[in-house]
Protein backbone atom coordinates (compact mmCIF):
# COMPACT_ATOMS: atom_id res chain seq x y z
CA UNK A 1 0.00 0.00 0.00
CA UNK A 2 1.53 3.03 -1.38
CA UNK A 3 0.25 7.05 -1.13
CA UNK A 4 2.03 10.06 -2.11
CA UNK A 5 1.67 13.85 -0.89
CA UNK A 6 3.09 16.92 -1.99
CA UNK A 7 4.84 19.46 -0.06
CA UNK A 8 6.31 22.57 -0.68
CA UNK A 9 9.23 23.74 1.51
CA UNK A 10 7.75 26.88 3.92
CA UNK A 11 10.28 29.71 5.12
CA UNK A 12 9.66 28.65 8.88
CA UNK A 13 11.07 25.55 7.48
CA UNK A 14 14.86 26.06 6.56
CA UNK A 15 17.53 27.19 8.98
CA UNK A 16 20.02 29.67 8.24
CA UNK A 17 21.65 27.65 5.28
CA UNK A 18 18.44 27.78 3.48
CA UNK A 19 17.89 24.30 3.79
CA UNK A 20 14.85 22.64 5.58
CA UNK A 21 14.96 21.98 9.23
CA UNK A 22 16.83 18.34 9.44
CA UNK A 23 13.71 17.82 12.52
CA UNK A 24 10.96 19.09 10.15
CA UNK A 25 11.47 15.86 8.10
CA UNK A 26 9.40 13.88 11.12
CA UNK A 27 6.83 15.55 11.05
CA UNK A 28 6.28 14.87 7.36
CA UNK A 29 6.50 11.58 7.60
CA UNK A 30 3.81 12.02 9.54
CA UNK A 31 1.50 13.42 7.18
CA UNK A 32 2.55 10.72 4.94
CA UNK A 33 1.51 7.84 7.25
CA UNK A 34 -1.66 9.91 8.08
CA UNK A 35 -2.86 10.10 5.29
CA UNK A 36 -2.01 6.72 4.16
CA UNK A 37 -4.28 5.76 6.63
CA UNK A 38 -7.07 7.80 5.91
CA UNK A 39 -6.65 6.47 2.61
CA UNK A 40 -7.82 3.10 3.79
CA UNK A 41 -10.85 4.37 5.65
CA UNK A 42 -8.79 4.71 8.96
CA UNK A 43 -8.02 7.51 11.18
CA UNK A 44 -5.39 8.35 13.89
CA UNK A 45 -8.40 9.89 16.07
CA UNK A 46 -10.67 6.97 15.61
CA UNK A 47 -8.18 5.09 16.65
CA UNK A 48 -7.48 6.65 20.15
CA UNK A 49 -11.14 7.20 20.87
CA UNK A 50 -11.23 3.47 20.24
CA UNK A 51 -8.34 2.95 22.99
CA UNK A 52 -5.33 2.64 20.56
CA UNK A 53 -2.37 5.14 20.83
CA UNK A 54 0.64 4.55 18.01
CA UNK A 55 3.96 5.88 19.64
CA UNK A 56 6.96 5.15 17.46
CA UNK A 57 9.74 2.65 18.36
CA UNK A 58 12.14 3.18 15.89
CA UNK A 59 12.97 6.06 13.56
CA UNK A 60 16.03 6.08 10.60
CA UNK A 61 16.15 8.56 8.01
CA UNK A 62 19.26 8.77 5.52
CA UNK A 63 20.11 11.93 3.72
CA UNK A 64 21.07 12.28 0.32
CA UNK A 65 20.42 16.26 -1.40
CA UNK A 66 19.11 19.27 1.14
CA UNK A 67 15.84 20.20 0.10
CA UNK A 68 15.62 24.42 0.20
CA UNK A 69 13.32 26.74 0.47
CA UNK A 70 10.15 26.97 -1.65
CA UNK A 71 11.21 23.54 -3.38
CA UNK A 72 8.17 21.26 -4.73
CA UNK A 73 8.84 17.82 -3.29
CA UNK A 74 6.90 14.07 -3.22
CA UNK A 75 6.58 12.05 -0.34
CA UNK A 76 6.00 8.44 -1.12
CA UNK A 77 4.89 6.57 1.82
CA UNK A 78 4.15 2.55 1.73
CA UNK A 79 3.07 0.97 4.84
CA UNK A 80 5.69 -2.05 3.79
CA UNK A 81 5.02 -4.70 7.62
CA UNK A 82 1.67 -5.13 9.85
CA UNK A 83 2.68 -7.81 11.89
CA UNK A 84 1.22 -8.43 15.40
CA UNK A 85 1.29 -5.06 17.33
CA UNK A 86 3.70 -3.10 15.13
CA UNK A 87 3.31 -1.42 11.43
CA UNK A 88 6.23 -0.50 9.66
CA UNK A 89 6.37 2.69 7.10
CA UNK A 90 8.98 3.35 4.33
CA UNK A 91 9.05 6.94 3.15
CA UNK A 92 11.02 8.49 -0.21
CA UNK A 93 11.29 12.04 -0.84
CA UNK A 94 11.66 13.02 -4.30
CA UNK A 95 12.32 16.64 -5.77
CA UNK A 96 10.25 17.58 -9.23
CA UNK A 97 12.67 15.71 -11.32
CA UNK A 98 12.30 12.63 -9.34
CA UNK A 99 15.32 12.94 -7.89
CA UNK A 100 15.95 11.12 -4.16
CA UNK A 101 16.41 13.83 -1.57
CA UNK A 102 16.15 11.14 1.48
CA UNK A 103 14.72 7.71 2.93
CA UNK A 104 13.29 6.86 6.23
CA UNK A 105 12.03 4.17 7.56
CA UNK A 106 9.34 4.44 10.73
CA UNK A 107 8.03 1.17 12.99
CA UNK A 108 5.59 2.53 15.11
CA UNK A 109 3.75 -0.09 17.87
CA UNK A 110 -0.51 -0.14 18.71
CA UNK A 111 -0.92 0.08 22.57
CA UNK A 112 -3.61 0.00 24.40
CA UNK A 113 -4.31 4.16 25.55
CA UNK A 114 -4.50 3.16 28.95
CA UNK A 115 -2.53 0.54 30.21
CA UNK A 116 0.35 1.41 27.23
CA UNK A 117 0.50 -2.03 26.89
CA UNK A 118 1.18 -3.34 23.06
CA UNK A 119 -1.88 -4.23 21.49
CA UNK A 120 -2.85 -5.92 18.05
CA UNK A 121 -3.40 -4.03 15.16
CA UNK A 122 -7.46 -3.04 14.68
CA UNK A 123 -9.50 -5.35 12.67
CA UNK A 124 -10.49 -2.84 10.89
CA UNK A 125 -7.04 -2.02 8.92
CA UNK A 126 -6.20 -5.29 8.69
CA UNK A 127 -9.13 -5.98 7.21
CA UNK A 128 -8.23 -2.87 4.66
CA UNK A 129 -5.03 -5.03 4.45
CA UNK A 130 -6.53 -8.30 3.81
CA UNK A 131 -3.44 -9.68 6.28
Amino acid sequence: MTHSTTFRVRYSETDRMGYMYYGNYAAWFEVGRVELLRSLGLTYRKMEDEGVILPVRDFTVRYFKPVKYDDEVYLKTTLTDLSGAKITFDFVLEDSDGVKLCTSTIVLVFCDKISGRPTRAPEKLVNALDY
